[in-house]
């Protein structure tokens, strides 16, 4: 029988089994008797202190940590509590090294770029590359992308370098606000040597591939735009 108990009734309020056979059964005597440890003594909130004057009845009751006598005019915020862990982000199945991705959205949307690798925060490694449509190496969210079916064999292209902390910015000292700052700052700042040299290393390699198939560098440079009667859904990328 399913789900019987294991000492059932056979009047209102008699059991089958005595109070000791059914421990016997149980066999709760083999089971170690765990004890909970001895809480510590919570510290003593008030201490007693003595005072001077006939009529101060010479000891006085005060608190341990007197409290402050300010406080804030408003509550402080506190951070709500989430039981949410943060989880790698899981990459498209349709998204490989070396797939030719779309971007839909940014600086550089309709272009069609490169797929290097993916980053541990989840973003996209991708490069035009700069030398055929003028697209460096940057970070793209996977989810303003279109993966098409043209895929390239990048065994040969070293990426190990670049990582989330590759583009993270150095934070610059802030300044008295002065006329020359002011100039300086319309200013077009200058990319950094390593980081062109990096780009033309990755480029090279890129490029050593696309060169064997005559229509693969006009295909990248090309942009990618929608006519009338045109629907992507329908579309085969």
């Amino acid at each position: 029988m399913a789900h019987a108990p294991s000492n059932p009734s056979i009047a209102p309020g008699v059991s089958r089994y005595s109070r000791s056979t059914s421990y016997a059964k149980k066999g709760l005597f083999k089971k170690t008797k765990q004890t909970a440890p001895a809480k510590a003594a919570a510290p003593a909130s008030t201490k007693t202190v003595e005072v001077g004057g006939a009529k101060n009845a010479k000891t006085r009751v005060v608190p341990t940590n007197k409290p402050s006598r300010f406080y804030l005019a408003e509550d402080a915020p506190v951070p709500k509590k989430s039981r949410k862990t943060a989880r790698p982000t899981k990459l498209r199945a349709s998204i490989t090294p070396g797939t030719v991705l779309i971007v839909l959205s940014g600086k550089y949307r309709g272009k069609r770029v490169v797929f290097l690798k993916q980053l541990e925060s989840g973003l996209l490694l991708v490069t035009g590359p700069h030398k055929v449509n003028g697209v460096p190496i940057r970070r793209v969210n996977q989810a303003y992308v279109i993966a098409t079916s043209t895929k390239l064999d990048l065994s040969g292209v070293q990426t190990e370098k670049f990582t989330d902390v590759y583009f993270k910015r150095e934070k610059e000292s802030k300044k008295a606000a002065t006329e020359e700052a002011l100039f300086d700052a319309s200013k077009k700042k200058e990319t950094p040597a390593a980081r062109l040299q990096d780009q033309r290393e990755v480029d090279k390699a890129i490029l050593a591939i696309v060169k064997k198939d005559r229509v693969l560098k006009a295909y990248l440079n090309s942009t990618f735009a929608l006519s009338r009667g045109q629907f992507p859904h329908l579309m085969k990328f």
